[in-house]
């Protein structure tokens, strides 16, 4: 079993569905002959041609309207988009045609494809390289959204979303392509979608994250009997797990890293709120980035949640 980061871990879950089944390809900028910005795809090129590791032009709609055609025919592309700031104008293919797919043809027709952007901030890369912006896509009926936390869970959720039958948007975090790392085994394996973990369990709070927000949760939560949650899917997210935490603990923490007005952590305390109310001991409370875009480099640091900054939020929830 190797020891992987998510970089390693996300290229070897394409090679293993590429290998499989021939309907799988993989398009987008510079993904063949540079491997990809962050070389996720490095090497696939050389070994499955250009015919199914396929450059293309740099038109983000034109990727995901390929992608949309291909998987009409029966194929299973995996489209790569650079960074998520570039995904903006894809969005009337993502919206108007590969969610509406399904719902369109009265169920004759599905559109089986992953789009694949690095997402989130903490690289201190350039403006339009490290935004957040998962729950304009949880608002979207047809697609589903998967965030991975680490290399184990991104090869499973990678291979669960390519062979899934509708359309899926895979959030890659760019701080943890290289961060961590963790072993992944060569075999065959899954995780399904949709599915929360587990990854802490205590009794006092219920501290909910995804991405790389996981990883500064963990080391904030260290002083504290907390239940820790990594939602892995946004949409459809695991109520069931959220709300039997929640009910547990009684209160509730969330953190991300996207703008706090709108953002997927206010559909979280809304589901707590309607659901669990008569369990909460006080206020469900957001840690977030801040309604600003997303700062150039010297101001990153200071706009990310932070592990003290989720800490004083813990404990504040702890004095209820």
């Amino acid at each position: 079993m190797p020891t992987c980061n998510m970089v390693q871990a996300i290229n070897l879950a394409l090679r293993e569905e590429m290998a499989k089944d021939d309907r799988v390809l993989v398009i987008g900028e510079d993904v063949g002959m540079d491997g990809g910005v962050f070389r996720v795809t490095d090497g696939l090129l050389g070994e499955f041609g250009p015919e199914r590791v396929v450059d293309m032009p740099l038109a983000e709609s034109g990727i995901v309207g390929a992608a949309v055609g291909m998987a009409l025919y029966g194929l299973r592309p995996v489209a790569e988009i650079q960074f998520m700031g570039f995904i903006y104008g894809s969005f009337d293919q993502i919206f108007s045609h590969a969610a509406r797919m399904r719902n369109r043809s009265r169920g004759r027709f599905c559109c089986p494809m992953v789009i694949r952007t690095p997402y989130g901030s903490g690289i201190k890369a350039p403006e339009l390289h490290e935004e957040s912006a998962e729950a304009f896509f949880c608002h979207m009926p047809g697609i589903k959204v998967v965030v991975p936390s680490g290399p184990f869970n991104a090869k499973g959720l990678l291979v669960s979303a390519i062979r899934d039958p509708d359309p899926v948007l895979f959030l890659e975090p760019t701080r943890l392509y290289r961060l961590v790392r963790e072993n992944v085994p060569d075999e065959e394996y899954t995780l399904p979608l949709g599915k929360a973990r587990i990854v802490k369990e205590g009794g006092d709070v219920t501290v909910i994250a995804w991405g790389s927000m996981l990883e500064r949760v963990v080391k904030a939560v260290e002083p504290y009997s907390a239940d820790v949650i990594d939602l892995m899917t946004l949409s459809p997210f695991d109520e069931e797990t959220v709300l039997e935490s929640v009910r547990k603990t009684g209160r509730a923490v969330i953190v991300h890293e996207a703008a706090k007005t709108c953002g997927f952590g206010a559909e979280l305390a809304a589901t707590i709120a309607e659901e669990a109310i008569l369990y909460l001991r006080g206020p469900v409370l957001r840690v977030t980035g801040y309604d600003v875009h997303v700062p150039l480099a010297k101001l990153v640091d200071s706009y990310l949640p932070g592990v003290d900054r989720i800490r004083k939020a813990i404990d504040e929830i702890m004095r209820y």
